[in-house]
């Protein structure tokens, strides 16, 4: 068992939490910007809930963050009443949230500066991974570092990798990302064609997705595409937060990401509808509006 603190509980980081606490066994503290949410959860699972993120991260032998975006992580890990306040010489900062690689870095030398290890550590597997404890994590770090955080890492996760150093969890999400609106929209193309087609879509899926073009987003999202439902899943206004991620990264390396470009556009596009929160599989609904 270890003392924990858990920082940010979202849609992501509420459920990651209670595994720490439940599958793991772990002595866990928690802190959110909403406290009713933190009294909340300390209630359901019976840990206990800090004022500040540095009460928090007092004493701990891990702190884990889940929170929105870069700036997030900076207002809750500097300053007098952040994270790296609170933590002592030994500890380990594991940051979940999906951010840049150049941040991930930054809170490395960071940490480091104080004697705190650090692990960059964005997850992938949407809020039902985070509630059934099987997310996929993709780590940056020293190896040391990820083998003493792994056992702890896995009470909500069902793959845990190591990357490469600092920078390369967050580059290995982008990665993740860019598969992701590759595939949605080539899967959002393929059902409207079909519709106009007149084809049974439940049956071709079926067939199809037992071959070469199958994808945990066809298995998954294929039957409330064809119903027109979006009200569930990863918001589009997320993708568009890692997307752009993903294209900051690519101007500063020199890649050439034309599609994920394309689909960004695309998703801008769902939100001028009024998609914002609608999952990422509302690219259909972009493709078959009037």
């Amino acid at each position: 068992m270890a003392k924990v603190a858990f920082i940010g509980l979202g849609v992501m980081g509420y459920p990651m939490a209670g595994h720490l606490k439940a599958k793991g066994g772990h002595d866990v503290t928690v802190w959110n910007r909403t406290g009713a949410k933190a009294e909340k959860w300390a209630s359901e699972h019976g840990g206990a809930k800090a004022d500040t993120p540095r009460e928090a991260a007092t004493g701990c032998d891990f702190v884990f963050m889940c929170v929105g975006n870069d700036d997030d992580v900076r207002s809750v890990v500097y300053g007098e009443d952040g994270v790296l306040a609170g933590l002592e010489t030994g500890a380990t900062l594991v940051d979940n949230t999906t951010a840049s690689a150049e941040l991930a870095r930054e809170l490395d030398a960071a940490a480091r500066e104080k004697g705190v290890k650090f692990i960059d550590a964005p997850v992938s597997g949407g809020q039902a991974g985070a509630e059934n404890g099987a997310l996929t994590v993709m780590c940056g770090g020293e190896e040391a570092d990820f083998e003493t955080a792994k056992p702890v890492i896995e009470a909500y996760a069902k793959m845990v990798g190591l990357m490469g150093p600092a920078g390369s969890g967050q580059l290995t999400k982008m990665m993740n990302q860019i598969c992701i609106a590759g595939l949605v929209q080539g899967l959002s193309e393929a059902i409207a064609f079909g519709q106009k087609s007149g084809l049974d879509i439940e049956k071709v899926v079926s067939v199809i997705s037992k071959g070469a073009a199958g994808s945990w987003q066809m298995e998954n999202r294929h039957k409330t595409m064809n119903e027109g439902h979006y009200d569930h899943g990863f918001a589009v206004e997320w993708m568009r937060k890692d997307l752009g991620i993903c294209l900051a990264e690519a101007r500063r390396n020199g890649a050439k990401l034309p599609v994920t470009a394309l689909v960004d556009q695309f998703y801008a596009d769902v939100e001028a509808m009024g998609g914002k929160r609608w999952d990422t599989s509302s690219l259909l609904a972009l493709l078959n509006r009037n």
